[in-house]
């Protein structure tokens, strides 16, 4: 999860923006998640239906593959995420919302292929039915309120190192993180998503649509990502 906050001169951020520029920004922020979102579910589907999508997902578990996998996400992360921060090109801001759209789609896989083949067919729309629903929510309490949530970075950032550490130390030592590690990351899910909704609203210049709209998905994809864990446990 990057907490960049280099959102650049404050003097242009959207929050002392025009009001017609404010709006547009705005709108043109969720219209770009909702589209991260379509192409996300699209090529998940895509890559579900692939023949020999099994022994991929075989591959990638196996062993301490899954330390290498989580790895070169982190770190495609981050280039996806200074791609679309980008002041030099409107095209490599795409290029990097498209790259954080396809590796989300491939940590993803495992968990989709399980959910999608040996769990009960409602899991995934009752994840993103719920996690829909949660992140209305929290948008509606981000915009209604105007609470500066910036005091949230700390946690975010100590959270997310400890998470990590866990994850890795579970596929090191081979141990189960349960459901309330799964809660506990769907409550950080929903600190980041009150964290970046609030710095949008203040922080991002009113041209940084395609840099919000990707740190709002991956918040989005870690509360689903979670959400679909819960179920998928509560159901077996």
């Amino acid at each position: 999860m990057a907490l960049n906050t280099s959102y650049g001169s404050r003097g242009n951020a959207a929050a002392y923006a025009l009001p017609d520029e404010r709006a547009g920004f705005i709108r043109k922020t969720y219209t770009h998640l909702a589209f991260a979102v379509l192409a996300f579910l699209v090529l998940e589907y895509v890559l579900l239906q692939l023949p020999g999508i099994e022994g991929v997902v075989g591959l990638m578990t196996r062993g301490f593959n899954w330390l290498l996998v989580l790895g070169l996400f982190v770190v495609a992360s981050m280039i996806a995420d200074r791609w679309a921060r980008s002041d030099v090109s409107r095209g490599l801001q795409y290029a990097g919302l498209g790259l954080y759209v396809v590796i989300q789609a491939i940590i993803f896989l495992p968990l989709m292929f399980i959910a999608a083949n040996f769990s009960d067919p409602t899991v995934i729309p009752a994840a993103a039915l719920i996690t829909g629903l949660l992140f209305a929510g929290l948008t509606a309490v981000a915009f209604l309120t105007g609470t500066d949530f910036s005091f949230l970075r700390g946690a975010l950032v100590i959270g997310s190192f400890v998470a990590l550490g866990l994850i890795v130390a579970s596929v090191i030592f081979g141990f189960t993180l349960g459901v309330i590690f799964s809660v506990v990351m769907v409550g950080l899910a929903a600190a980041a998503i009150l964290y970046y909704t609030s710095n949008i609203l203040r922080y991002y210049r009113t041209d940084q649509y395609v840099a919000a709209s990707l740190t709002l998905f991956a918040s989005v994809a870690l509360m689903f990502y979670y959400i679909l864990q819960i179920l998928m446990s509560l159901r077996r």
